[in-house]
């Protein structure tokens, strides 16, 4: 098996190579859209609040990439995989893809509403450091952060 092939394997596992716009998918799933300034053509994951938490998340990171308000959450843009290896808090919901509920909580007619961006970078790279949202978001949940351990035997 060639590298590039083996490399792949995670992403056909978890659905990363199905078709993505912003249109709903059957099941009412959307795929978070960036704004065009930040559009790079590299996947991207996202990590989701209610927007009381984000605000305080907001607060706790020295730097923030693209946060986008949809579906009644704030979405951090995240690199593919930062879901890898972290016990994310009960409190945030892991979006593989950027893959979100068209159906807002507890909104009707909030299927059809496009993201709005709720912070842009100065520097247009999209992604906030997935590593120091896990820590901001472990904060506003009072839990301490997980990650697995490894057993490092001899």
């Amino acid at each position: 098996m060639t590298h590039a092939f083996a490399g792949a394997l995670p992403g056909l596992v978890r659905g990363r190579f199905r078709h993505r716009g912003s249109r709903p998918e059957p099941g009412g799933r959307r795929r978070l859209a960036l704004p065009p300034a930040l559009r790079t053509g590299r996947d991207y994951d996202a990590v989701g609040l209610v927007e009381s938490d984000g605000r305080r998340v907001m607060d706790l990171l020295p730097r923030a990439g693209c946060v986008l308000a949809h579906g009644g959450r704030w979405w951090w843009i995240v690199p593919p995989q930062s879901d890898v290896g972290v016990a994310w808090p009960p409190i945030a919901l892991y979006a593989v893809g950027g893959m979100v509920s068209a159906a807002a909580e507890g909104r009707s007619g909030a299927a059809d509403e496009d993201p709005r961006v709720v912070h842009s970078p100065d520097d247009r790279e999209p992604y906030t450091h997935p590593l120091l949202l896990h820590i901001a978001v472990c904060a506003v949940a009072g839990v301490a952060p997980a990650w697995p351990r490894e057993d490092r035997r001899p």
